[in-house]
């Protein structure tokens, strides 16, 4: 297994099937595959198959993937909305606020969605800021949020 498309998707099916909580044991996992993957090489194929760490309550943090965030039980909530604060707006800007761990796994399925209105997304531990594009309604980006995240609750 040598193609580098080969390993993005045999990464995918181990961070699928099981709880994967560092580079090192997902390593170990690839060369069971007879994959040999650097740390490097695993975090640059992290960003371009939108893999994040997301609290988990038994291993601490584990890695999951954008199409399998909202899936996966075992994460600790059945509806990544319940780990959104809050959202606050200040002219093209918006900041979401999260449960401590849960802002990257959130800002990669708002990245996802591919919207026009918001620009960009950068996110902490639990704060995501959002660049939205010039005149953007906030009430729009309101009900982005909640389609993506249904149990998310507006204030």
């Amino acid at each position: 297994m040598g193609k580098k498309s080969d390993r993005l998707s045999l990464i995918k099916r181990i961070i699928a099937e099981e709880l994967i909580g560092s580079q090192e044991e997902l390593i170990k996992h690839l060369e069971r595959h007879g994959v040999h993957a650097t740390q490097s090489t695993l975090s640059r194929d992290f960003k371009e198959i939108n893999i994040s760490k997301m609290p988990h309550p038994e291993k601490g943090y584990i890695y999951v993937s954008a199409e399998h965030i909202a899936a996966r039980t075992e994460i600790g909530t059945s509806n990544l909305g319940d780990a959104i604060l809050g959202v606050k707006f200040s002219g093209n800007m918006g900041v979401i606020i999260t449960k401590a761990g849960y802002a990257n796994a959130i800002a990669v399925i708002v990245d996802s969605r591919k919207s026009p209105d918001i620009l960009g997304t950068v996110a902490g531990d639990n704060t995501i800021i959002m660049v939205l594009r010039e005149g953007v309604e906030h009430s729009s980006i309101l009900e982005m949020l909640h389609a993506a995240f249904p149990a998310f609750k507006s204030l």
